[in-house]
């Protein structure tokens, strides 16, 4: 764990087991005390400290001998809570898709992972599909001459990627691969907040386990209002900056554009 971060070793955990419960990632059960103390490199009194906060909070159900599983009311949150200090904003994809292609092109992208997965009750939600439709799930890490980025993860029902593969993933985003598809986009939910990297994204953005990072949820909508995407993005705070302009506040007419800068 990171030992400079002003947060004991037990809340690092807690917080990162709670968006991992969020997130869907438990559905068959926590790991047992001793793998969770070798993935957070912390000792099994504190993780058993994060998992009695968690219980307490209702968010998971300890049984001896039948281990740890998520509480029905710890998933299925739709596009997942929003932090405190997050905002979340409602936009059109004009322009926005062009801003996030232009950034996009800036990096290089390495895909870890494509493959069609059953939706989770989180997935399900988020992309109001029935629950285990097929999906088609999404992890890229993408760089810059400087080092690793983002992280970012993505959920798209498996029928609207027919027309693209892992070699398409690794040269375009997908907002593009579905507009190639014949996907219309129309609108962009998203929710900006901070999340502590877990070992996996802790190793492939090369920082420590429990390092605060910029977390972006945004579920895209077609022209339809049908969801096309479900995407949590992970990006290190040294090298990503984003940023809003707001004008013609308090007005009903109000606009909002989105600039998403490289920095470093």
């Amino acid at each position: 764990m990171n030992v400079a971060l002003p947060l004991p070793k037990y809340h690092q955990v807690y917080l990162v087991l709670r968006e991992q419960l969020h997130d869907g990632q438990f559905a068959a059960g926590l790991p047992p005390e001793l793998a969770l103390s070798k993935q957070f490199g912390a000792g099994r009194v504190t993780v058993r400290r994060a998992l009695e906060q968690l219980a307490l909070e209702g968010l998971i159900i300890r049984e001896p001998g039948r281990g740890t599983r998520p509480a029905p009311e710890a998933t299925g949150k739709g596009a997942g809570p929003i932090e405190p200090g997050g905002a979340v904003r409602t936009t059109r994809l004009t322009g926005l898709l062009e801003k996030i292609v232009s950034v996009s092109l800036r990096t290089s992208a390495k895909v870890l992972e494509w493959r069609t997965v059953s939706a989770s009750q989180s997935v399900a939600d988020a992309l109001q599909i029935p629950l285990g439709a097929k999906v088609k799930k999404g992890v890229r890490r993408r760089s810059l001459p400087e080092g690793p980025l983002s992280h970012i993860t993505t959920y798209v029902p498996e029928q609207l990627t027919r027309g693209f593969g892992r070699r398409e993933l690794a040269r375009n985003p997908i907002l593009r691969l579905l507009e190639r598809s014949g996907v219309e986009l129309g609108r962009a939910q998203q929710t900006v907040s901070a999340r502590q990297a877990d070992a996996a994204v802790a190793a492939e953005l090369d920082v420590a386990v429990g390092t605060a990072l910029l977390a972006v949820r945004r579920v895209v909508y077609d022209t339809s209002e049908r969801p096309v995407q479900w995407l949590h993005g992970l990006y290190r705070p040294d090298r990503y900056e984003y940023q809003m302009e707001v004008s013609q506040v308090g007005s009903s007419s109000a606009t909002i554009s989105v600039k998403e800068n490289l920095s470093g």
